[in-house]
């Protein structure tokens, strides 16, 4: 009941109109402090986007260019609050916990540019997502109304907000996929709040599988599945995790659907009908087993 009620939530924060990343975020969060209350964090980022827009003003005007507009902002950000990139922990799931990364001001690329975000869009500054591969970044457009991406700047937020040239993010894809990967313009779209949420999630899911904490990552896996159009792999995934977890009614429930969609997808590679194949066995003994239970 927990595990769909929170999905129900998020499902509906993340069709809300409006640009709020911050309120889904800390539903998130959730999965590992299930007693949040993510008011007073709403509060403070209300706060923090206030005291930025003063300061902005105070020491450049909100007619100055943005660059300088994005200077102040980082002063305020990352030399004043001292909110940094957390390389020696970075794979903590605190990173990915939005209350966590204002309480400890430290956090991984896709939580520190939600701040940035955050903090920015109140400060009257328009930034938005970019779902850069394997190193999520900013980019904050020349002024609120405009829909040209040309006229932005990408900003990453895990660095201090360093301003990056086209160069810089060839180099930043190189680094994170190696020197074959292949440029491409659209590397710098706009991330939708959905593949925002999803990308946040895929990574707390990542981390919970590698630290075997199956109950967490099972009830992410719900949220994926709340939040993503073709949830197959979801299913898969969330059907073990519920065998790992000796709940084998609910395993089979989700493996069985998981194969009927797999096999209505219609043409698959050799590896994938090799794993549905392997799966299908595991199916009919958990049968077995569910039979035996009843």
């Amino acid at each position: 009941m927990i595990a769909r009620t929170l999905s129900e939530q998020l499902l509906d924060a993340a069709d809300r109109p409006g640009p709020d990343l911050a309120a889904p975020a800390f539903l998130i969060a959730r999965v590992e402090f299930p007693r949040l209350d993510p008011g007073p964090y709403l509060d403070r980022l209300d706060a923090m986007g206030d005291e930025a827009s003063i300061r902005i003003a105070q020491d450049l005007g909100h007619d100055a260019p943005l660059e300088a507009r994005l200077d102040g902002l980082n002063r305020y950000l990352f030399r004043e609050l001292g909110f940094r990139g957390n390389r020696d922990q970075y794979e903590d799931p605190r990173n990915s916990c939005l209350n966590e990364v204002m309480d400890r001001r430290t956090g991984i690329p896709i939580s520190l540019c939600l701040v940035y975000i955050e903090v920015a869009r109140r400060a009257g500054i328009r930034a938005e997502g970019v779902n850069f591969p394997g190193h999520f970044l900013v980019r904050v457009l020349q002024d609120l109304h405009t829909d040209d991406p040309g006229d932005g700047i990408i900003v990453d937020p895990f660095h201090d907000g360093a301003i990056l040239d086209e160069d810089d993010c060839r180099a930043l894809l190189r680094n994170q996929q190696g020197d074959d990967a292949a440029w491409e313009p659209e590397l710098l779209a706009r991330a939708t709040r959905r593949q925002i949420l999803v990308r946040m999630l895929l990574n707390l899911k990542l981390l919970y599988l590698k630290w075997r904490s199956f109950p967490q990552a099972r009830l992410v896996t719900d949220l994926l599945l709340s939040l993503t159009p073709n949830p197959v792999h979801e299913l898969r995934d969330r059907g073990l995790l519920a065998y790992q977890m000796n709940d084998f009614p609910a395993a089979l429930r989700d493996l069985e659907d998981y194969l009927r969609r797999s096999k209505m997808r219609g043409e698959v590679d050799d590896d994938q009908r090799e794993e549905d194949a392997k799966l299908w066995e595991h199916v009919k003994a958990l049968r077995r087993r569910v039979a035996s239970l009843n």
